[in-house]
């Protein structure tokens, strides 16, 4: 089965597709699109692209476990593509995931541009591994 993973931002919202039976997971694409109605157009195709047939969002939790703002816009975000989507969706912990990007990308040779389009597909792809490895 494959799952998209979006890793959700204020300017930029990082995708990862994977498949459930491999656990293989590579990175999409970044949408530079702010929250609102274009993003969910842009996640809608995105998912029609890539034959998704289940949807997992990073949910930024507090470090002590606890959900604040940020994972509330998440959550009300979920529910809004859930009603464009009608996939199922899951919530995963993204604590760190954008730290675990930065440190694949340490010696990468790209440059700090070059890593900065890159780091929130590459946060969406570790969303997805930790998700994968809780099934």
């Amino acid at each position: 089965m494959r799952v998209l993973a979006i890793d959700l931002g204020d300017k930029r919202t990082g995708l990862a597709i994977g498949d459930e039976d491999t656990s293989m997971v590579m990175p999409v694409e970044v949408l530079e699109i702010p929250r609102g109605p274009r993003l969910l157009d842009a996640v809608k195709t995105a998912i029609e692209t890539h034959g998704a047939e289940r949807l997992v969002i990073g949910l930024p939790l507090n470090m002590d476990g606890t959900e604040g703002d940020r994972a509330r816009i998440c959550r009300a975000f979920g529910k809004e593509l859930e009603d464009v989507s009608s996939l199922p969706i899951a919530f995963q912990d993204e604590r760190l995931s954008s730290d675990e990007a930065n440190r694949r990308m340490a010696r990468s040779g790209r440059t700090h541009g070059e890593k900065k389009r890159l780091r929130d597909a590459l946060a969406a792809c570790v969303v997805l591994e930790d998700h994968f490895g809780q099934i």
